[in-house]
């Protein structure tokens, strides 16, 4: 193929290009729209001073925990921990994985284990490992203490929640006295 034939093929695909380019321009001059001169819908935007004015009230929604308990089951808890099981171990002296070792949870502080670097949110949150607390973080971790590095959506079923919170209990040298 010589040079020449090279050159018409170029010119085929640039006047090709002109062509659509065209079309699209002589289309928008004989169906112009005109846009109008307000918006439809208006969105009020409050100043942001307003915002700091406002004072933001948590609803915190109290659960009785002896009746969500009395959902849970421990064989149960059991099949559900394996969601858990990717990033946990349970077993007695079993060793941190991405999560840390959860055995004998219930009743110590949060972020007491030694061996393992918790998230700031976490070494922060000075609190125990109750029932409720571990009702409240498996709903939804990262909502329940902001900042956790715990990339877990959470459990929305009641049942669950209580069957996880029952098999967690079992595994521990001093289960907890439930409700």
């Amino acid at each position: 193929m010589d040079s020449f034939e090279i050159n018409k093929i170029i010119a085929a695909v640039l006047l090709v290009a002109l062509i659509i380019i065209g079309i699209g321009k002589i289309s928008d001059i004989a169906f112009h729209v005109e846009k109008p001169k307000e918006t439809a819908y208006k969105i009020e935007i409050p100043d942001s001073k307003s915002f700091s004015d406002t004072k933001v009230e948590e609803v915190v929604e109290k659960v009785d925990i002896s009746a969500l308990l009395a959902l849970g089951d421990i064989t149960h808890g059991e099949k559900v921990f394996k969601k858990c099981a990717a990033c946990h171990l349970v077993n007695k002296g079993g060793e941190n994985k991405i999560g840390p070792a959860l055995y004998g949870i219930l009743g110590r502080k949060v972020a007491s284990k030694e061996d393992y670097k918790y998230s700031k949110a976490m070494a922060a949150y000075d609190k125990n490992w109750t029932v409720e607390e571990m009702n409240g973080y498996l709903r939804k971790p990262q909502s329940y203490i902001k900042g956790t590095k715990m990339a877990f959506a959470g459990l929305r079923k009641d049942k669950d929640r209580a069957s996880i919170i029952l098999y967690l209990n079992q595994n521990s040298d001093n289960p907890l006295e439930l409700p």
